[in-house]
């Protein structure tokens, strides 16, 4: 993709997304980014300081299209649906796209409770709890842990099936144990008594 004129920070996001999606974060260099699109690497400094800054905006951009996806899959149901579509979005996404996924958690340099709290897949897991504290499927008292049980479950699963020894089992069963692990994290969450 050679750049001739438009926007230079879109093209440079576009091949910064194109060099993680199969190498990860460790893919993104300022050099082939500019490489690939046609310009100089003082070019991409006028828009982007650093490659940590492009990073960012590669890692926002891959995160918003994760909450994209994680929102097409949730069924017009309650919010326990909600939130278990919600979590076998998250494990679908990171399944399908693990360069992204290694780009949304572990790309953006220091992350911190803060900066998760910003996140569009955490709103969607935060809307999704809120909505059972609303309805009283939820103790309010336990809808701060919950967040961090679902999030746990589901990140730690993905990772262990990319990465661990999920990864030699057989993709059929990879997901019938993520729903399983999904179900069982929403079942022990905290009633209204």
């Amino acid at each position: 993709m050679a750049y001739h004129h438009g926007d230079l920070a879109a093209a440079l996001l576009t091949a910064g997304l194109e060099l993680t999606r199969s190498g990860g974060p460790e893919a993104l260099t300022i050099r082939e980014v500019t490489r690939r699109v046609g310009v100089t690497p003082n070019a991409a400094y006028r828009h982007f300081p650093d490659r940590q800054a492009l990073l960012d905006a590669v890692s926002a951009a891959i995160q918003a299209d994760m909450a994209g996806r994680m929102a097409t899959g949730r069924p017009p149901a309650g919010p326990r649906e909600t939130l278990r579509a919600v979590g076998l979005g998250y494990i679908a996404f990171a399944l399908a796209e693990p360069g992204w996924f290694a780009v949304a958690f572990f790309g953006a340099g220091d992350v911190t409770p803060d900066t998760v709290v910003d996140s569009p897949a955490y709103s969607a897991l935060a809307e999704a709890l809120d909505m059972m504290v609303h309805i009283g499927d939820l103790a309010p008292s336990g809808r701060a842990a919950a967040t961090w049980s679902c999030w746990s479950t589901v990140h730690g699963f993905a990772e262990l099936a990319l990465r661990g020894p999920l990864r030699h089992v057989d993709g059929a069963e990879v997901w019938r144990l993520a729903e399983q692990a999904v179900d069982t994290v929403i079942a022990g969450l905290p009633a209204v008594v």
